[in-house]
């Protein structure tokens, strides 16, 4: 009896992973992305205290709070920044800092790191995707934007590099990985592994007519179904990092702390640039992250325990966005004033407040 009572759990498990599977396929049908202008969106004002504070006249983007290394995600927020500022001599320093000093990889990918303290600058040549794709993305959109044609043919090479070399492909699936290498199933044993925060859902349509041959709109699909999936179980938060191994359960990576941590942080304000506000998880994340519950903060999703609360408002003004925008519930006004003081929460501010200002902006 003990046997068959293990089959038919196992069995139960297996439909249960199986109609989970089929009902978030379902749904990522259902939702589309949103375009974006970005140009003009943000007041000059703000801008200027972001540049002064974290942009060296090189076009160098400074993590003050990360040993003041810069890196690839930081040179695409800027570029995105400066084009959101209309601040076309800001982009270019950005521009011409990113293609001299970090796309010097074979495989026209940027690599991810680089050290004013080591020797070469560039202490990690490996890339992380989402860099590569908020840089794309920005020269995509300011080459249009400005008739520049210069930038549209470097996110043209760009977005072809990165549709060459970190699509990955498992059972039928294509997903982003967050580098071209040490990632994909057998350059690691719980592979293939992915961070739902590489996912810049706006940027895929723009990157699909530069590369048409990938498969931009499966990938954005596809973040949206593993999304869900990794929300689905009792603390209904994805960890960074996530093992996709077996498709009938996402699980928290080998070697990373199981959290919803800095990186993930960033989905929902992702989800939101690109319009796609029906998701259920944005309404749940909206009550946990209200001021009656534990707030913004970084969560282990395999207990739930809270281990660090965030309080600075480049984080608070993403519980502020989605309430506003799922709710009505204006932008309080001690968030309306531009503080910044660490790099990461202030740009997470000006990326929140800029799409706001473009598309809600009774919010603020």
């Amino acid at each position: 009896m003990r046997g068959f009572a293990k089959r038919g759990l196992l069995l139960s498990c297996l439909l249960a992973g199986v109609l989970s599977i089929a009902s978030s396929m379902s749904s990522a049908q259902n939702v589309s992305v949103q375009p974006l202008n970005v140009v003009g969106t943000l007041p000059t004002a703000e801008w200027e205290a972001y540049r002064s504070k974290f942009i060296e006249d090189s076009g160098r983007v400074v993590d003050n709070a990360n040993g003041n290394i810069s890196h690839s995600e930081g040179q695409g927020y800027g570029l995105l920044l400066a084009l959101a500022a209309n601040d076309r001599a800001g982009f270019e320093k950005i521009w011409t800092f990113t293609f001299t000093e970090l796309l010097i990889r074979d495989d026209g990918l940027v690599s991810w790191k680089w050290d004013p303290e080591a020797k070469p600058r560039v202490s990690d040549r490996n890339n992380a995707t989402d860099g590569d794709i908020l840089i794309a993305y920005a020269l995509a959109k300011a080459g249009t934007a400005w008739n520049e044609p210069r930038y549209t043919t470097a996110a043209q090479k760009l977005a072809a590099a990165i549709g060459k070399h970190t699509f990955g492909r498992s059972g039928g699936n294509v997903f982003l990985l967050p580098g071209a290498e040490g990632f994909n199933a057998g350059e690691r044993p719980d592979g293939p592994v992915i961070n739902l925060s590489y996912w810049v859902f706006e940027a895929f349509p723009v990157l699909a007519n530069l590369a048409p041959e990938y498969e931009w709109t499966r990938v954005w699909r596809e973040g949206v179904t593993l999304l869900q999936q990794a929300t689905s179980g009792r603390v209904r938060l994805p960890a960074d990092w996530l093992s996709i191994q077996s498709r009938m359960q996402t699980k928290p990576a080998d070697g990373f702390p199981p959290e919803f941590g800095y990186n993930s942080l960033r989905i929902p304000l992702y989800l939101l640039r690109a319009g796609m506000t029906d998701l259920e998880w944005l309404r749940a994340l909206k009550v946990r992250w209200s001021a009656e519950n534990e707030g913004v903060a970084v969560v282990n999703v395999v207990t739930g325990n809270v281990r660090e609360r965030l309080n600075d408002q480049g984080y608070a003004i993403l519980s502020a966005a989605l309430a506003c925008v799922l709710d009505g519930t204006p932008v309080p006004d001690t968030l309306k004033t531009f503080e910044p003081q660490l790099y990461y929460p202030s740009t997470l501010y000006l990326m929140t407040k800029s799409w706001l200002g473009e598309k809600h902006p009774q919010c603020v």
